[in-house]
This record gives C-alpha cells, structure tokens and sequence, in this order.
C-alpha cells in the first residue's frame, strides 16, 4: 500500500516494483518477538533477500495484504517466516518511518509501525526468509545495538532507542492506541 507522508494510502503497488533506487513511501511494519522471560528473537535475513540480505535485525517485518490489518500481517508473517504463534500482538511505535540506501542504491522507504509480540513456541525458520536465528536477553540486545557493537539493519537501528524509552522491561512496555496510527494502517 503506497502512502503520502501523512499516512494516507494512495493505492498499491506489487512488491517487485517497490523496492529498487526510487522506492516510494509505503506501508510496512516491523515486529520484535519476546518470550516469558523477557528475551528477544533476532534474525539474520536470507542471503537471497533483494534488501539487507544477510543482514541481522528484528525479529520479523513484511507488508500487508490489501485490506489486511496490520495486527494480522504481523501474525501472518511470523507464522510463514518463524514457525511462530503469537499470543499476544501490540502496537508500541505506531508511526515510525524511515529511509534507508543500499550500498548498491535499492532503497528502503517505509511507514513501518512496531510491534510487540508474545510467543511461547519453539522457532521453525523458513529458509526463503531467514538465515539464522538468536534469542538474546533485551537488555544486552538494546545496549548493544545502541553502542554500534551489533551490527543491525538500519531500521532495526533507529527502532532501539525508540522503544527503550517506552523502559527497561519490554514485558512491561505500555502499548500505544489503535487510534494513533496512520489512516491508512487504521482497517
């Protein structure tokens, strides 16, 4: 779903054209999957990836379907790249966007709200989408990602500090109103 920069769609667009040196703003979303104990799953991206390939990040990120709630591309995806069930899916950053340029000059440019997901199962990867996976305690996933000692995706990069200031416990972190995100995430 392409988007102007207030957040309201403008129409579609298939994935293939969306991606390359003058990708448009579109409407993306990005999830940071927990277990019980307050660990967080990063992924490193499949080497045949167009965008970041090999490159580790959040947990999950993809686009919604046509009249898809973000809610349920969220559950979609992490069942399709991660095996995973999600027991609980909440909104925590409902209008991050970014830009962001390959060495090789394919951009990325997203109105990409975040997630907090909730699992209590064992990961299964799809190797189409990614490469490994590494469950890491937030706080030393969190220091390290804003010291620059992990090297993550750009997004994945601006995301961290954003959500340490929602505190240190991500179990704890309070999710933000459906009301508050873009008009076009808003199904």
């Amino acid at each position: 779903m392409l988007v102007d920069d207030d957040g309201r769609a403008l129409g579609t667009a298939p994935k293939t054209l969306v991606h390359g040196r003058e990708t448009p703003l579109h409407l993306a979303f990005s999830s940071y999957v927990f277990d019980q104990e307050g660990r967080v799953l990063l992924t490193k991206r499949a080497d045949h990836k167009i965008t970041w390939p090999g490159v580790w990040t959040n947990s999950c990120c993809g686009h919604p379907l046509p009249e898809e709630p973000l809610d349920r591309a969220v559950v979609r995806r992490l069942s399709y790249e991660l095996g995973l069930t999600a027991e609980s899916v909440d909104l925590m950053l409902p209008t991050f966007a970014y830009r962001a340029v390959m060495a090789n000059g394919i951009v990325e440019h997203e109105l990409c709200p975040v997630y907090r997901v909730m699992v209590d199962s064992p990961v299964a990867p799809n190797p189409d989408e990614v490469g490994e996976t590494c469950w890491m305690p937030w706080k030393e996933f969190a220091e390290g990602a804003q010291n620059g000692l992990l090297a993550i995706s750009p997004w994945c990069r601006e995301q961290v500090p954003l959500l340490t200031e929602l505190g240190c416990d991500p179990l704890t972190w309070q999710p933000a109103a459906f009301s508050d995100l873009p008009p076009a995430a808003r199904l």
